[in-house]
């Protein structure tokens, strides 16, 4: 069968290893492949977790792992089994790096750790995404996206912020956010290793890069030593930061500089009481102040209608954007302008929809999307460019080291 990785993009050529299962991991590893980069993603017999989850998790194919897993090619590998161990060291020999999400220990207790692994390949760069650094005393400990939002004080925030209950965010944040640094980690280390020839470990856990993303807002006047005020970004905890109503929606607008300022005064007819009122006198003031100056925010604009406001501010300088919901996000004009939201063809879910990599590359046009792979879609493919003969592949079918999507009988075909 022809190798059907992407084609294209500036991470073509690329290959990664991925062993990364939920959010976190395969978000960064999609990214990759997004760019162009040959993804294998190696899964244990059943699949990642996250194939069940949400509608057509029964067919291995939830709606979180679609999003999560395009542009891979899927292998399924046995690693607790000898032979799924060798086939994985095998595959290592031909990688520019390799992404796990579980604990070093675990790897190391199946003889995967980056000693064995390096043995193989001094040049991989091998990249742990996992809960905590291991230098600290919660090295050992499990890690999901909901204990570490609280372990960063979201939830405290979020009492801060006016909610009624501690809260997490809606949204797999820590996940996405450690993700998306280990994609930057990646891309960063593959770069040192062209720079020096040598390959390197590196480590990416989610407590510290949650922690760093939380305190670069909230740690305020902890800044400085002794601290001049307390923990807390002031604008961001306002409860008063939140969508406005209109006459006749809602609206997000954000009026921040003091230009900005003095022209919604302006615009409002309080153009005096910009000079005049002290908690408009400078930003530090207004940071002290702004509650009750988001509230002024709040009053006016129940006084027209969004499309009102928008012709009056825009021209001003003020940003103003309608809140949407999840329903009318689906149909923003904008991203109706960009195509920003397409459909590919799966080969049991029938028709997709996915959104567009929110990246552009003109110099190096990116490959076109492909959909997430079933479980096992690309074993006889990978495993026969990894110099398995055919034999060898049906014999490891047999033996519940790996599983393919065709039978058994067709392997001899698929390589």
């Amino acid at each position: 069968m022809e190798n059907d990785s992407n084609q294209g993009g500036p991470l073509a050529g690329l290959r990664i290893i991925d062993i990364t299962e939920v959010v976190m991991g395969p978000s960064a590893t999609q990214m990759l492949a997004d760019l162009g980069a040959d993804v294998i993603k190696v899964e244990p017999p059943g699949g990642d977790m996250l194939r069940a989850v949400g509608p057509g998790g029964r067919s291995g194919a939830g709606p979180l792992f679609l999003n999560v897993n395009r542009n891979k090619r899927s292998i399924v590998l046995d690693l607790k089994r000898p032979a799924g161990k060798e086939a994985l060291l095998k595959l290592a020999q031909t990688a520019d790096a390799l992404v796990y999400n579980v604990r070093p220990q675990a790897m190391k207790r199946l003889g995967l750790d980056y000693e064995a692994v390096r043995q193989m390949n001094a040049r991989i760069i091998y990249v742990g995404t996992f809960g905590f650094s291991q230098r600290g005393r919660y090295a050992d400990l499990r890690a999901f996206d909901d204990l570490i939002q609280a372990a960063v004080a979201i939830p405290e925030a979020s009492v801060r912020a006016g909610s009624d209950v501690p809260r997490y965010a809606p949204l797999n944040l820590s996940d996405r956010a450690t993700g998306l640094y280990a994609f930057g980690v990646i891309c960063a280390a593959l770069l040192a290793r062209e720079r020096t020839g040598r390959g390197q470990a590196v480590d990416v856990p989610m407590f510290e890069t949650t922690a760093q993303m939380m305190l670069g807002d909230h740690l305020y006047g902890h800044t400085f030593v002794p601290p001049r005020g307390g923990f807390g970004y002031p604008r961001l905890l306002n409860p008063q930061r939140r969508p406005y109503a209109t006459q006749d929606g809602l609206v997000c607008l954000v009026v921040y500089t003091d230009e900005q300022w003095k022209a919604f005064m302006r615009a409002v007819g309080e153009a005096e009481r910009f000079e005049s009122d002290p908690r408009f006198a400078d930003g530090e003031s207004r940071t002290q102040h702004v509650e009750a100056l988001y509230e002024i925010l709040s009053d006016q604009l129940k006084t027209k209608t969004t499309q009102q406001w928008r012709e009056l501010l825009e021209p001003l300088g003020i940003p103003l954007l309608p809140a949407h919901t999840f329903e009318s996000l689906m149909d923003d004009p904008h991203l109706r302008d960009i195509g920003f939201f397409q459909q590919l063809d799966h080969p049991t879910e029938g028709v997709l929809r996915t959104m567009a990599v929110p990246s552009e590359w003109p110099q190096t046009p990116l490959p076109p999307l492909r959909p997430p792979p079933l479980l096992g879609e690309h074993s006889a493919q990978v495993l026969g460019e990894t110099g398995y003969s055919p034999e060898q592949i049906r014999e490891m079918v047999e033996t519940g080291v790996t599983q393919v999507t065709t039978a058994p009988g067709e392997v001899e075909a698929a390589t």
